[in-house]
């Protein structure tokens, strides 16, 4: 009997000496309530840990990689770039009365440039040899 009352006092002391705190929790996430302030860092380290590469992107790096420019290439986007920069130059010369921009069809390349007087300005006319077309007016003053 000894026994137990003192095995009993001893529990007691054991529990009396237990203290717990109130458990709060706090969500991390901000798309479930968290911090806003968490996105960046939470961004970053699931960018940092993404191993997958989109198919897309790995086609077109591939694609980067084997289309290199030869010299001659270089040379006639070089002539056409060339050419654009000085009809921009005589078309603005022009249009503030020092230019003779003429009216017409011109062939550079891959480039069709068509130039054309209109009611609200000069209409100039680009069209690319993978068919785009950009239209340009430069209004009167």
């Amino acid at each position: 009997m000894k026994k137990t009352i003192l095995s009993f006092l001893f529990m007691l002391a054991l529990c009396a000496g237990a203290r717990a705190q109130s458990f709060s929790y706090t969500p991390v996430n901000p798309a479930f309530g968290g911090n806003t302030f968490n996105y960046s860092w939470l961004q970053g380290s699931a960018t940092a840990q993404d191993r997958t590469v989109d198919p897309a992107q790995r086609r077109t790096a591939a694609a980067a990689r084997t289309t290199t420019n030869s010299t001659l290439d270089n040379f006639s986007q070089s002539i056409q770039n060339q050419l654009l920069s000085r009809i921009t130059r005589q078309l603005v010369s022009n249009q503030f009365g020092e230019g003779n921009l003429q009216p017409g069809t011109y062939r550079f390349g891959d480039y069709q440039v068509e130039i054309a007087n209109a009611a609200d300005g000069i209409r100039v006319r680009i069209v690319d040899g993978k068919g785009g077309e950009t239209t340009i007016t430069v209004p009167y003053y």
